[in-house]
């Protein structure tokens, strides 16, 4: 069972995590906003492309903007489902058996919902 003290620290933690979430999908946010005028972001003049392998960078780049902020949510909607957990008194008990996470455990992966043994695959 976590004390008072360690569920305020794990809370702070989280609040911290929530915070740069947030923070990392309001930046892909505004790089999409810049992204109306896209020719502002290439140095282009013309939309016209020199060269097709501008194209395959420019899509790689949007999908790898794309994947970072899935990260970010995801990483958010974790973060707010363990405050939730703090909130209910269920933090620091696993969802599958109800047997106490380690403290170790909760230190390294704050968001933890299992005990290391009871990881699916």
């Amino acid at each position: 069972m976590l004390t008072d003290k360690q569920l305020n620290h794990f809370k702070e933690q989280l609040l911290e995590m929530k915070k740069e979430a947030e923070q990392e999908m309001e930046q892909y946010q505004d790089d999409q906003a810049k992204e109306d005028y896209e020719n502002d972001k290439t140095g282009e003049i013309s939309s016209v492309a020199d060269h097709p392998a501008d194209l395959g960078t420019d899509q790689h780049e949007r999908e790898k903007e794309q994947t970072f902020y899935e990260q970010a949510r995801e990483k958010l909607m974790e973060v707010n489902d363990a405050l939730k957990r703090i909130e209910d008194g269920r933090y620091g008990k696993s969802e599958k058996s109800g047997e106490p996470i380690p403290v170790e455990r909760l230190e390294a992966m704050p968001t933890a919902r299992y005990r290391v043994d009871e990881q699916e695959n």
